[in-house]
């Protein structure tokens, strides 16, 4: 036996023992993608390379032996900065995406198209319990959310973007129409935590705290919960019986829920403090931005969500006949559509750029059209006028684009003794709205007049209270953004009753140069939108305008996502070990040195752009198998993985044992479907008889260094037995 020391660790172990066994054998870890006990040491990827001391150079644990007294470190400054480049290099050359473009562009990081490839399979259950990791209030969402994930969905390129947010909805009302899944809590922790603001970020923070075992109340001064999801949006959009449906989980996960009760009259931030292990402030934004515009304070003159709100609460405001709404985003098209329902004759969107530059939805803008709206674009108000006290009519500047802005917009600049008047009974200023400052005076607020909090941790000024939502940092943003903060925070929080710090290094990942993608062997096939109410009878009444998927819509258009994210995400053995250090691949950015291609047979899809050349596919094809169905193919910077002549899989001697597809640690090499048709590796088999989802097999299990492997079935009949990978290594227990 030898001695030696591994990070400080004293460890005796055999002589012959290479270094990576002797640390994996005593819980130390060193990271390699090219090892594996099955086949010989090949030492490509460098990656397990360790500091001896006395020894000048770095060691490949892989194959070097252990020596009596030998002092090792696995993760020395050297050690760290040589595998970083080794990383780099190695995804310089990796043409992949980890994560789908949608998800990352959801500002809760939803799964997006693993929850739309769920749905076009008609897994509508697990669908839904996928969306609702991140989203409580799927239903609601689905319905007012402005996509961005649909912006960046790569669909875009060959016709339209999947319709991501409306298959969302069609999920979760099929929940809501059911048993309605309500998440498994974990065991009670005894910590207590006030939420003030039942909006969307508040129900989401009590809902995942309560998830996580705490004992969680929400605090609102409304007579119900919902925030912005009940008083700003109208019931055409997102009837109230949904979201209704939707808090009613969340209370019966167990979130106590306190209405008709105001921050700063009936308690305070400090009050709640003295009663509960945390406090999460995410009051939301309530009042209506001002335009600085001369006659604001004349009767008629109204903000966007306090006419909106006016309406849900059945107090609806006089707008007369003829009506401007000041603005281009969404709330403007909430009250340009609400005014029609009112019965306005005339109703007037009066936006300072053109119709490209709204911020709105296109399909709102379009409906309102359809509707009646108008549309007066590259005007701005310069003066509201008014006789005795009541707006009358609206002057307006006429403007043209000048050069970009901040924003990438073009601006907008007035034409020199250009203007127009229009003559109004009533004007609705959705241009924003912003935090009510003195309902928070106990806490640090920014310049801008939102609260103050930390953007990783989302602590405040004062310890052990979190602010989330529309009133803090940069204010008000949409719905599905203060969900997200939302999700984060409760990670922040739970972490905080536990004493830990959280991880707030934003981890690697692999994206495509979406420049280099080619879509031209895309079958174009159009997007599917639920039929909706016509619009000579919807803007007569508050019925829902969207009549929502069938069952065969949905699976139709879910059937047209490109599916961008790697299968292999999540156990992607190339990405957890390039997350582990802080990496910029981008440095060594040259020609992607294999073109992007995918070829498949029944079972395994070859991607040979994301391949690392770390061989383990060619060698235990040839070693363990014997079969050399591929090969490194080609010299120098042009070398990949391939068959011979680069034949399609089935035309080898390829079996599809799927051993390739196990041990590839990239998504280079991917398993299709479950592999039923099996071959032995090298060891014996033993018959075992299993029953999976009811049905019945009698199988050989083949198993090599004590790891089962592969099932092979006795006969045809019993091949219709469909196992999983999971499932076939669960036997091996």
């Amino acid at each position: 036996m030898l001695n030696l020391t591994i990070n400080g660790k004293n460890i005796q172990v055999e002589e012959g023992t290479t270094i990576l066994q002797a640390a994996k054998d005593n819980g130390i870890y060193i990271p390699t993608l090219c090892y594996d006990e099955a086949v010989k040491v090949y030492g490509a990827c460098g990656l397990c390379i360790v500091e001896a001391e006395g020894i000048p150079k770095l060691l490949r644990s892989c194959s070097a032996k252990c020596t009596d007294g030998m002092v090792i470190n696995t993760e020395s400054d050297r050690v760290v900065q040589s595998r970083k480049i080794a990383m780099e290099l190695l995804m310089s050359a990796h043409d992949g995406d980890c994560v789908a473009p949608c998800q990352l562009n959801c500002p809760a990081r939803t799964d997006c198209q693993g929850y739309v490839g769920l749905i076009a399979n008609g897994e509508y259950e697990s669908a839904l319990k996928l969306v609702k990791n991140k989203v409580s209030l799927p239903a609601s969402i689905g319905r007012v959310c402005p996509h961005p994930c649909e912006s960046a969905c790569r669909r875009k390129n060959v016709e339209e973007p999947i319709n991501i947010a409306q298959l969302k909805a069609f999920a979760a009302d099929l929940d809501l129409n059911g048993d309605k899944y309500i998440p498994e809590k974990a065991e009670a922790t005894g910590k207590k935590i006030a939420v003030i603001g039942g909006g969307p970020a508040g129900l989401t923070a009590a809902y995942q705290l309560a998830i996580k075992g705490h004992d969680v109340t929400i605090y609102d001064m409304m007579e119900k919960m919902g925030g912005m999801l009940r008083y700003g949006i109208p019931q055409y959009r997102l009837p109230k019986e949904v979201l209704d449906s939707e808090i009613e989980i969340i209370e019966k996960l167990g979130v106590k829920m306190i209405n008709n009760v105001k921050l700063g009259k009936d308690f305070t931030i400090a009050s709640l403090k003295e009663q509960n292990d945390a406090v999460i402030v995410a009051v939301g934004a309530w009042k209506s931005s001002s335009m600085r515009t001369p006659g604001e304070e004349l009767d008629g003159v109204y903000g966007g969500i306090d006419f909106l709100r006016s309406v849900i609460l059945g107090k609806p405001e006089e707008i007369g006949d003829n009506v401007v709404i000041c603005g281009g985003g969404n709330t403007a098209m909430d009250a340009c559509r609400t005014a029609v329902r009112l019965g306005a004759k005339n109703v007037y969107v009066v936006y300072r750029r053109t119709r490209n530059e709204m911020p709105a939805d296109d399909l709102e803008i379009r409906e309102a059209e359809e509707e009646g709206v108008q549309y007066k674009f590259l005007t701005n108000p310069i003066s509201f006028n008014g006789e005795n006290g009541k707006v009358k009519s609206i002057t307006l500047q006429i403007m043209e684009l000048g050069e970009p802005d901040a924003s990438g917009r073009r601006k907008p600049v007035p034409v020199e003794g250009k203007t127009e008047k229009i003559e109004v009974d009533s004007v609705i200023m959705a241009i924003g709205q912003k935090l009510v400052g003195e309902d928070v005076s106990e806490l640090k607020l920014t310049d801008r007049g939102n609260i103050e909090a930390d953007i990783d941790t989302f602590q405040t000024n004062l310890d052990g209270v979190f602010a989330i939502g529309d009133a803090t940092n940069r204010g008000a943003s949409i719905a599905i953004e203060a969900i997200g903060e939302a999700d984060r925070c409760a990670e922040a929080v739970d972490a905080f009753l536990n004493g830990e710090a959280i991880d707030t290094r934003v981890p690697y990942i692999s994206r495509r140069d979406e420049e280099l993608i080619d879509y031209s062997a895309k079958q174009k096939c159009a997007r599917t939108n639920p039929k909706v109410l016509d619009p000579e009878y919807r803007r007569n009444n508050f019925d829902e305008v969207s009549l929502g998927f069938t069952e065969e819509e949905a699976k139709a258009e879910a059937s047209r996502c490109l599916e961008c994210g790697c299968k292999e995400y999540f156990k992607c053995k190339l990405l957890s070990v390039a997350q582990r250090y802080d990496i910029n691949p981008a440095r060594f950015k040259g020609e992607m040195p294999q073109k992007y291609t995918a070829n498949s047979n029944e079972f395994i899809e070859r991607n040979s752009a994301k391949c690392i050349l770390c061989g383990l596919c060619v060698r235990s094809c040839k070693e363990v198998m014997n079969i050399s169905a591929i090969g490194l193919m080609g010299r120098g910077f042009k070398t990949e993985v391939a068959p011979a002549f680069n034949l399609p899989l089935d035309q080898t001697k390829c079996t599809n044992c799927g051993l390739c597809v196990e041990l590839c640690p990239t998504g280079a090499l991917t398993e299709k479907s479950a592999l039923t048709k099996q071959v032995p590796l090298k060891e014996e088999y033993s018959e075992k008889e299993v029953t999976i989802d009811g049905k019945t097999a009698k199988v050989k299990v083949s198993a090599y260094d004590g790891k089962t492997i592969r099932v092979i079935p006795d006969d045809e009949t019993s091949r219709k037995a469909t196992l999983t990978r999971e499932q076939l290594f669960d036997l091996g227990k």
